[in-house]
C-alpha cells in the first residue's frame, strides 16, 4: 500500500503522451492502408461503376455523369419523346441497331431497360464531338424530317431519342448504350452489367 499512497503526476503525464502518440501512430498508418482499398481516380476513369441518382430528373430533362472519361447521358423521355422514336424508323441508318454497341438487354425500340429512361454515351460516333439534346420545336433549324433528338453541331450527325442515327448523317453507326442496371427506381448504376432485383 506504500506505492500507492504516492501519486505521480509526472508518470501519469508521461503515460497519457505514450498513449495518445501510439493512438495517432495507428491512426496516421491506418489511414493510407484503408485509403488504398477505395478505387483511385485514375480506376473510376478506366471503368470504376458510377451511381447516378435521378429521382429530381423530371420528363424531357438530362442529366450528364462521367464514366470512363466519357459523358452519360440519362435522359427522363416524356410520352412525346417516346412517340417520336416509333416514328423514326423510316428515318435512320440502322433502326434495329444491329451495327451498334449496346447490351443484349438494349436490343428493343426504345435501346433501354425501362423505355422511360434511356441511358447513352454522349459521344458522336462520327469524331467524337458531343450532340447536344434538341426538341421538336427545333424543326426549322434541324430540317422537315425532323422529330426530336439529338444534334452534333461540328459535322451535322442527327440522333432520335433513342440515339440512333439519321441515314446521311456523318455519324457511322448509333450512340452507345453503356452497360447499366437499376439499383433501386431513383438509382442507376452505370459501368456493371448485373441483373436488376
Amino acid at each position: 500500500m506504500g506505492d500507492s499512497a504516492e501519486f505521480d503526476p509526472t508518470r501519469r503525464s508521461l503515460l497519457v503522451a505514450t498513449a495518445s502518440a501510439g493512438g495517432i501512430a495507428v491512426v496516421g498508418t491506418a489511414t493510407p492502408f484503408v485509403a488504398s482499398m477505395l478505387p483511385s481516380e485514375r480506376a473510376r476513369a478506366l471503368g470504376a461503376p458510377v451511381e447516378a441518382n435521378i429521382a429530381s430528373l423530371k420528363p424531357g430533362e438530362m442529366q450528364i455523369v462521367e464514366w470512363r472519361g466519357k459523358p452519360v447521358w440519362i435522359i427522363r423521355r416524356t410520352p412525346e419523346m417516346l412517340e417520336s422514336i416509333k416514328k423514326s424508323d423510316d428515318l435512320l441508318s440502322d433502326p434495329q441497331s444491329r451495327a451498334s454497341d449496346q447490351p443484349d438487354y438494349a436490343h428493343n425500340e426504345f435501346r433501354s431497360r425501362k423505355p422511360e429512361v434511356g441511358v447513352l454515351v454522349g459521344v458522336c460516333t462520327h469524331l467524337g464531338c458531343s450532340p447536344q439534346l434538341k426538341s421538336v420545336e427545333d424543326k426549322g433549324e434541324m430540317g422537315a424530317d425532323w422529330l426530336g433528338g439529338f444534334y452534333c453541331p461540328c459535322h451535322g450527325s442527327k440522333f432520335d431519342f433513342a440515339g440512333r442515327v439519321y441515314s446521311g448523317a456523318p455519324a457511322p453507326i448509333n450512340l452507345p448504350v453503356p452497360p447499366y442496371a437499376f439499383v433501386s427506381d431513383s438509382e442507376v448504376l452505370i459501368g456493371e452489367d448485373k441483373k436488376e432485383a
